[in-house]
């Protein structure tokens, strides 16, 4: 490419960065969006999840115990649990789940649940009547069995000491030796990065696919619908500088969220190995570099076939139509992709379209530099990428490209 071609180039995609960004909506959903995603999603969300949880600990729920003997040491047990006990004799249940006139006592939730219990010879047996579609309910739910099982446990270790047996011993007759995590001699880098690999590559590809839209649509069935195509058309460069100068104005702006999307999940993530949940992954020089090509390949095939869909579109409207729905074939790659399991992985995946670059990612990101993969993939990538871009050229080339498609 000459210098007054690159010049041409150069000035279109500034033309286009410009319009495109000067409505202030526009650049917040550039910049803002894109590095506040990652730390309120890591951040935040765990955050109001923690305070939930500590809300509903809080709570004191009504549990009803119907039995005629019910043991003490279980009624102590639920006292510690914030459970506020009334206790009624049973009535002659069978079998003890069956709800039987007092479903409507759960379904006013003028009681959170049922605890039935009954002794017949030396076996307890117990049933819990709740409702699911109730908060406090599951949380009765799970109190009650917590003391259940803490309970039990108690009473069988009462009745094998009774035997003159040793608890521990008859319990637990197999036991690990030494620290359970030292039998893992994954690093936390590479655990941090299998965590990763199940999330990112996903979140990447529908960002930069969604990301691209809007500037796509604007920059090519919003020039033709606004009647501005024509200027530049008339301007002394090519079609193909025409097409290079829009596909940098979009992938500049499509390049910008994507970048400030990895900031904030890199803040995102080392505010959450401050906090021991996960850990910050240990990468190679060569899988970081990897790791851009493909990125990089991809936004190339994606915002070269935006822009030809949306330049073959009679209007915005009918451009969004189009694109919008498209991001399906990104989303069910993405999440198809992450159930595989890339131990053994057969090769021709990594020459699906898409699922080529997500299976990349999620090797890289563990820290997978494996030679025949990265050959394939990367090979299909500039193929698709090569397509896309020709495929772009041609709509870019059309002779009606101003006036209405037939």
């Amino acid at each position: 490419m000459s210098n007054g071609s690159f010049n041409r180039v150069k000035s279109i995609a500034k033309k286009e960065v410009v319009e495109f960004t000067r409505d202030w909506r526009t650049i917040i959903a550039i910049i803002v969006i894109p590095i506040l995603m990652f730390p309120l999603l890591f951040i935040m969300f765990p955050l109001l999840l923690e305070s939930e949880a500590a809300e509903l600990d809080s709570i004191i729920v009504d549990v009803v115990i119907q039995s005629n003997d019910t043991p003490e040491n279980l009624i102590v047990q639920f006292n510690s649990s914030s459970i506020n006990i009334i206790q009624e004799n049973l009535s002659s249940v069978e079998p003890l789940s069956d709800p039987g006139d007092d479903i409507e006592r759960l379904r006013s939730l003028s009681i959170d649940a049922i605890l039935r219990l009954e002794q017949r010879d030396d076996v307890w047996y117990y049933a819990i009547i709740h409702i699911s579609t109730s908060e406090s309910s599951n949380e009765a739910r799970s109190r009650i069995i917590e003391g259940l099982i803490t309970w039990e446990n108690n009473e069988t270790k009462r009745i094998i000491s009774e035997q003159g047996l040793d608890v521990n011993s008859t319990l637990n007759p197999v036991r690990w030796d030494g620290d359970v995590s030292q039998g893992d001699v994954a690093t936390q880098g590479e655990q941090a990065g299998m965590v990763l690999s199940l999330f990112i590559p996903l979140v990447l590809a529908v960002w930069t696919f969604s990301s691209a839209i809007q500037p796509s649509i604007d920059m090519t069935a919003g020039e033709r619908e606004r009647g501005t195509l024509e200027a530049l058309l008339s301007l002394p460069c090519t079609r193909n500088e025409l097409l290079l100068g829009k596909w940098l104005g979009v992938a500049t702006i499509t390049g910008v969220g994507v970048i400030l999307q990895i900031f904030g999940l890199l803040f995102a993530i080392g505010y959450l190995a401050s906090s021991s949940i996960i850990g910050i992954p240990d990468l190679s020089m060569e899988a970081i570099m990897l790791i851009v090509i493909s990125i990089m390949l991809f936004a190339v095939m994606v915002v070269a076939l935006e822009l030809a869909l949306a330049m073959r579109s009679h209007s915005v409207k009918e451009a969004g139509s189009i694109l919008g729905p498209a991001i399906i074939l990104i989303i069910f790659p993405a999440l198809f992709t992450q159930v595989i399991n890339l131990d053994g992985i057969e090769n021709f995946w990594f020459a699906v379209p898409v699922v080529n670059v997500l299976l990349a990612l999620r090797e890289l990101l563990m820290d997978r530099v494996i030679v025949e993969h990265i050959a394939i993939w990367f090979g299909t990538s500039l193929l698709y990428a090569l397509m896309a871009a020709y495929y772009a050229a041609k709509q870019f080339g059309r002779e009606d490209i101003v006036t209405s498609l037939s």
